[in-house]
């Protein structure tokens, strides 16, 4: 069994690499030699103070540090029942609010935001744990039985009900302003050069789900929703090609 200290030091490692922090980059700002750091992180011999300060450097504490450790252990599962997804399509507040406590936020903080009644947070609080996707505690605490990198059902009821709709919102904007970016290029690949491509937007996605993680400490006045999307596949740009209008 995988003890304590390695746990938490594979969070800490998790957090490096999102974060885009090299073991050289650390060590600067440690004020320390890159095979110190090395050696230190392959002992697992941290001092408190030392976690302390790493934990500065990644914008985080060791309680957050904790509970990443904690959610990998629990290895929690990644997909609903198309029961549970079918619930969620049924009543959009519902999903609503299930998508805000996989972000991080507090029921608090969502009733306030949306202006819903103590009563009516609640009832969708007991919802979402009559489904098995979280557990209430005491004071309206939730336990989340899901884990946050949902990976909806390519044929489930959710993908079913939305997809479309997301798309064509998605991008209907014109990503012209600073926090915005798109992008299209197009080539022509081997299947060396494929395979590359694709390791490195799972890498990508992979980190999009550490940060997220990473950032449930933050306040959600402090954070916006974002999304990523991510599109890779054979295609050839052939309109130039196509007949004049009338032959």
């Amino acid at each position: 069994m995988i003890n304590q200290t390695s746990q938490l030091i594979a969070a800490l490692k998790r957090c490096l690499k999102a974060k885009g922090i090299s073991y050289r980059q650390l060590a600067q700002q440690l004020e320390l030699s890159e095979a110190s750091v090395k050696r230190i992180f392959a002992r697992q011999n941290f001092t408190l103070s030392r976690l302390e300060q790493i934990c500065r450097i990644l914008d985080t504490n060791l309680y957050e540090l904790a509970k990443m450790s904690a959610l990998a252990k629990e290895s929690l599962p990644r997909q609903l029942s198309m029961t549970q997804e079918q619930a969620l399509v049924d009543d959009p507040n519902l999903l609503t609010y299930f998508y805000l406590l996989l972000n991080g936020w507090q029921a608090a903080d969502i009733n306030s935001r949306y202006q819903l009644d103590n009563l009516k947070g609640i009832r969708l609080l007991a919802a979402l744990d009559r489904l098995k996707l979280i557990e209430l505690q005491p004071h309206n605490k939730v336990r989340l039985l899901i884990s946050r990198d949902i990976q909806w059902r390519p044929d489930g009821p959710v993908r079913r009900r939305y997809e479309q709709q997301v798309k064509m919102t998605f991008m209907a904007d014109s990503f012209t302003a600073p926090e915005h970016w798109l992008r299209l290029e197009t080539a022509e690949l081997s299947g060396a050069s494929i395979s590359i491509l694709q390791r490195r937007l799972n890498q990508l996605t992979e980190q999009f789900a550490e940060l997220a993680e990473l950032d449930l400490a933050t306040a959600p006045t402090a954070k916006k929703g974002v999304g990523l999307m991510v599109a890779f596949r054979p295609w050839v740009f052939d309109m130039v090609l196509a007949p004049p209008v009338g032959d």
